[in-house]
């Protein structure tokens, strides 16, 4: 899992930190009886997937693999390529 980098970006950190708060936010209002603070725990925890999601869009996630083709075109160059190779 660590060559492939699963979750090494700053996008997943900020989201992971972020989570872990409003889930200990959450399980401090369970031994305290707040039903407000576990909604506000559990608030935290959503706005967590917001701010990671919108750091991944926003160029800090991870980056799509370069060994992807970008369109059919180029998919048929690859092809054509590897068939002059293997002739």
């Amino acid at each position: 899992m660590a060559a492939a980098a699963h979750g090494h970006t700053p996008a997943a950190w900020t989201g992971v930190i972020i989570s872990f708060v409003g889930f200990a936010i959450a399980g401090v209002a369970m031994i305290l009886p707040s039903p407000l603070l576990v909604w506000a725990g559990l608030a935290v925890v959503l706005v967590a997937g917001v701010v990671a999601k919108a750091m991944s869009m926003a160029g800090m996630g991870k980056q799509p693999s370069p060994h992807v083709y970008k369109s059919v075109e180029e998919q048929n160059e690859a092809r054509a390529a590897r068939a002059a190779v293997a002739a």
